[in-house]
């Protein structure tokens, strides 16, 4: 499995350590916001069983995201296809962190880590990402790292219930664009 390495960020294989502080994060009602439902422990480690199968697979996906100087399990950034049903296709970078991790440029610093690979290394001629309309903070993080809104693009999520987690928007960004690595 392929890791990336940032100024301050090791993006990397799940490690059996990570399951912990990750079940910690899923249980968070403030990480979880505009995610939906807290998630039990045993659906945050089947989670992370995805995750690895995925990328073995794929040959990529969500990496587990460490700060380099202490060590510490920081959260998750990466790539996935998206989701059946949804009114597009195509491969959606995301990030999600534990709230000790919020506000110190760390979501920004992976997610061009991974564009950088989705375009550099996968060839990716385009990366998408999705989030609740009123997730300002990913929004603003998509802004950073040179994404678009395309507000043609935005939807109802099928899979959400009626209430704040409905209305997504979807961002892009394609090879080449400003922001955009290699």
């Amino acid at each position: 499995m392929i890791e990336l390495r940032t100024e301050r960020l090791l993006l990397r294989r799940w490690h059996d350590r990570d399951l912990a502080p990750w079940a910690a994060m899923n249980a968070d009602p403030e990480v979880r916001e505009h995610l939906g439902e807290p998630l039990t422990r045993e659906q945050s480690d089947a989670s992370v069983a995805r995750f690895l199968a995925e990328f073995d697979e794929r040959g990529y996906g969500w990496w587990a995201v460490e700060v380099l100087a202490s060590g510490e399990f920081a959260g998750f950034a990466g790539l996935d296809r998206v989701d059946d049903g949804l009114p597009f296709t195509g491969v959606e970078i995301g990030w999600r962190l534990a709230r000790g991790a919020w506000g110190k440029g760390y979501a920004t610093e992976a997610a061009r880590a991974v564009l950088a690979f989705g375009f550099g290394t996968l060839g990716l001629s385009e990366i998408l990402a999705v989030t609740t309309a009123g997730n300002l903070r990913s929004q603003a993080v998509m802004h950073r790292i040179g994404m678009t809104r395309d507000l043609a693009g935005d939807f109802d999520d099928p899979t959400a219930p009626a209430g704040p987690l409905r209305p997504n928007v979807l961002y892009r960004i394609a090879a080449g664009a400003p922001g955009a690595a290699p």
